[in-house]
């Protein structure tokens, strides 16, 4: 079948953004151009950028209503409202069909991902001292889900499936974790007349799912006016996302047998019908079985699943980039001694250090108590690689420290920590990966394959 030139555009760019691999590279790459940008003799344009104010106003004078906000802002608080969209359709998937569905499934990742927000908070705790810089214990608290499996994806087929399953479950309860910390804990005043208009509407996003509404459309009308609500009212309004993102229908409104039953009707009237032999226009009756496909495929699609594809490509290679390269762009004045401030120090280890004793420690304890199972074919030093990955803290990291401090200086020693943190998490991690998994492709001894563990041992 012929290509025509747009798709022959389009289609790469679709598959590239659908790749787990992309949104680690490009995440990287902007990283890199913030730091280069940050540190170079240009760096005030980098940072009067991220300041210059872009406004949005409808009407005039006194009557004018409307967003004022330097583009740093809209950055984190509108596109990072689609990231946070996206983050939580696929909760709302995992918790319906996927490993969180159920407590015996759902018990190692849970487990894991607990262990590795607590430890590394305590850990930044310990080596700060009291006062502003106390407020950063939730940045090393996060992992960065499209880092993460990005650098598993390096590895390729050599993981067994059910490390890959591990850490994907890992980070989305990760990242109910994040959301739940800025929720109760980085939201000071809150404007209770605006989350009650938040609120309200929020309900009738309820009410559209309950009566059958799955027209995007209307979910993205009633999901602005939520996130404008929510960001009049203190409450960071990318939680508002994740709200929207429970109300999207996650069902399909006819089963499979009746979908393949009527797409054989229908594909009996096409053949009846004259097909044609090149690309022009339908008949009206071909036309009619094509509205008709297009309708019974739309009721065997979940939106939840449909809306999460189709905004992927847009997170990954847009939101993303973009949301690295506006803060990563940390000034190194300082040179070497810039890393051994105590919040830098702290990041890091809490990253480095606290992730992996955190993921590997807690799901230890699980698998001893009898309460989760290893994944088949997963080895616990496999668990360890993967538990050292967990440690890429970088995009909701630094989400979380832009929330944390007010004060510039210690903005920048947090960034400093989560990239040397979430550097050093990526390169041990994969090695480990790399090294662990090629031995066993080989000739590996009986004794380096351990089997899954499940209940207590004696």
């Amino acid at each position: 079948m012929a290509r025509t030139p747009y798709e022959r555009v389009v289609e790469p760019l679709r598959y590239f953004a659908h790749d787990k691999l992309t949104g680690a590279v490009l995440l990287l790459l902007a990283a890199a151009v913030a730091l280069v940008w940050a540190n170079s003799p240009w760096a005030a344009t980098y940072h009067e950028l991220l300041d210059t104010r872009f406004t949005i106003r409808f009407g005039e004078g006194a009557d004018a209503v409307g967003l004022s906000k330097p583009v740093i802002l809209w950055i984190n608080d509108g596109l990072m409202g689609i990231f946070f969209f996206v983050v939580g359709l696929e909760i709302k998937r995992e918790v319906i069909a996927g490993e969180l569905r159920s407590l015996r499934k759902a018990a190692l990742p849970v487990a894991g991902a607990l262990g590795g927000m607590v430890v590394p908070a305590l850990l930044y705790v310990a080596f700060v001292e009291n006062g502003a810089a106390e407020r950063g214990w939730g940045v090393p608290m996060a992992t960065d889900i499209a880092f993460a499996l990005g650098v598993l994806a390096l590895v390729g087929n050599r993981v067994p499936l059910g490390l890959k399953v591990f850490l994907t479950a890992l980070a989305i309860v990760d990242d109910i974790g994040a959301i739940l910390v800025i929720a109760v804990f980085y939201t000071d005043q809150i404007a209770f007349s605006s989350l009650l208009v938040g609120g309200a509407l929020f309900g009738v996003s309820v009410a559209a799912n309950v009566l059958g509404v799955r027209n995007s459309v209307v979910y993205f009308l009633i999901g602005t006016c939520v996130w404008v609500a929510f960001l009049q009212s203190g409450v960071h309004a990318t939680l508002a996302a994740v709200l929207m993102a429970t109300t999207i229908p996650a069902r399909t409104r006819i089963t499979g047998p009746a979908f393949v039953a009527r797409m054989h009707e229908l594909l009996e009237r096409l053949r009846r019908s004259p097909l044609p032999d090149r690309p022009t226009l339908l008949s009206t009756e071909q036309q009619e079985v094509l509205h008709e496909v297009e309708h019974i495929s739309a009721r065997w699609s979940a939106p939840v699943q449909v809306l999460e594809y189709n905004l992927m490509p847009f997170v990954t290679l847009l939101v993303l980039p973009l949301f690295a390269l506006a803060n990563a762009g940390v000034a190194i004045d300082g040179g070497t001694a810039a890393v051994f401030q105590p919040v830098t120090a702290a990041v890091f280890l809490g990253l480095f250090v606290g992730k992996q004793l955190g993921i590997m420690g807690c799901a230890w304890i699980a698998v001893r108590l009898g309460i989760a199972d290893l994944p088949a074919g997963v080895r616990w030093r496999d668990l360890h690689a993967v538990s050292v990955l967990g440690g890429v803290g970088f995009t909701m990291a630094l989400f979380v420290a832009a929330l944390a401090f007010d004060d510039p200086a210690l903005q920048d020693h947090a960034k400093i920590g989560i990239l040397l943190g979430s550097a050093a998490s990526a390169v041990v991690g994969f090695l480990l990966l790399w090294l662990q998994n090629g031995a066993r492709n080989g000739a590996a001894a009986p004794q380096d394959v351990e089997a899954p563990v499940s209940g207590p041992a004696g």
